[in-house]
């Protein structure tokens, strides 16, 4: 039994998988919360310089 336990707990084939996906999950609330952020801040700039073209 405490065997299987070692080889069970000692086995990381399984957990390259689960640190992509906690990466690919971590860049994609980054990139997100960026885009949203300059995104917003773009619309402002713009809609500033139009207004001073009118």
């Amino acid at each position: 039994m405490t065997r299987l336990v070692y080889r069970v707990w000692s086995e990381e084939e399984g957990q390259d998988i689960a640190e992509y996906a906690v990466m690919l999950a971590v860049i994609l609330v980054i990139v997100v919360g960026t885009l949203r952020l300059i995104g917003s801040n773009a619309n402002n700039v713009f809609s500033s310089a139009a207004s001073t073209l009118q």
